[in-house]
């Protein structure tokens, strides 16, 4: 009998591993106001694989080959005097993959239920992480004192989704006609919202969304917000800088996200659509369209 028919809900294990097909694309502008693009982006693939080449054992004791392969998006919303603010995003992406490969125990698969609180756990201190990095390098420089930025990470690990999150840059997540925002904003406006002492649409909310409660550089005693999701066939996941939303509405994204043949051509189509709203601001998408190779299990 094969091992993965041993397993009982009793010992802490979750579905079996689902490989995932994606169609990914990314855009990015400094728009028509600013002299340069604070905005960063990446996005990566990595795994692990083994294959049985030569054995004695019974057939069904082992998988065939195992192939866990992930996906990882990262967005950075640089700010800070003169280039302080591309210094920041940069560094915090670039920092943040080195903590990644530096790390000796990869955890790909999500099966036992402590190896997911490991990875939340290990996701939030690397927010710490970088935050001390981009504090100390300001430090050291006085041009590039006060720089920070927005960092807003995911990492699809079959069917897992973790998203981690900082500041005003967001995720969304498509998944047939219903449209929903996973980040919340680290902004003053959002937390009078959260508090009842305002609405969306009070002057005082509008006027203050631009102001960060929290960033990489200037972290404090915040805690970045760190979340799980489950991944369904179809779905759509965006990431983009405050320079795409503050131009366009969500219900204007999702319509481009439907109808786009391709998550390059969405991305550019969103990015086209901001710089015609006015461009004031630079503006960065990343899209990843999910679909599974394991048919939907």
């Amino acid at each position: 009998m094969n091992r993965r028919d041993q397993l009982t809900p009793g010992d802490g294990l979750s579905e079996v591993w689902t490989r995932l097909e994606v169609d990914l694309g990314a855009s990015s502008h400094q728009g028509h106001v600013r002299e340069n693009n604070e905005d960063s982006y990446l996005v990566m693939k990595f795994g692990r694989s083994l294959e049985n080449v030569l054995t004695n054992l019974e057939a069904g004791l082992l998988e065939e080959s195992y192939q866990m392969n992930g996906y990882g998006m990262f967005v950075a919303d640089g700010m800070g005097g003169l280039a302080a603010g591309e210094v920041a995003s940069r560094l915090a992406l670039t920092r943040l993959i080195d903590l990644i490969v530096e790390t000796s125990d990869w955890t790909l698969s999500l099966r036992h239920h402590r190896d997911l609180t490991k990875v939340l756990e290990r996701m939030t201190e690397r927010f710490f992480q970088i935050d001390e990095i981009v504090r100390t390098e300001a430090a050291r420089d006085m041009a590039l004192q006060g720089m920070g930025t927005t960092l807003t990470v995911a990492a699809a690990l079959g069917k897992d989704l973790l998203i981690g999150h900082v500041g005003d840059s967001r995720a969304y997540l498509l998944r047939g006609d219903e449209f929903k925002q996973l980040t919340t904003d680290h902004t003053l406006a959002q937390a009078l919202i959260d508090a009842g002492v305002a609405n969306p649409d009070d002057p005082a909310s509008r006027s203050m969304r631009h102001v960060l409660t929290a960033a990489v550089g200037s972290l404090g005693q915040g805690e970045p917000q760190v979340q799980r999701c489950k991944l369904k066939d179809g779905d759509q996941l965006l990431l983009c800088t405050d320079g795409l939303t503050e131009t366009v509405d969500d219900t204007t994204i999702a319509n481009v996200l439907g109808k786009a043949k391709s998550s390059q051509s969405a991305c550019e189509e969103l990015v086209d659509l901001a710089l015609a709203g006015g461009g004031v601001d630079n503006v960065t998408v990343v899209l990843a369209h999910f679909t599974s190779l394991d048919g939907g299990r």
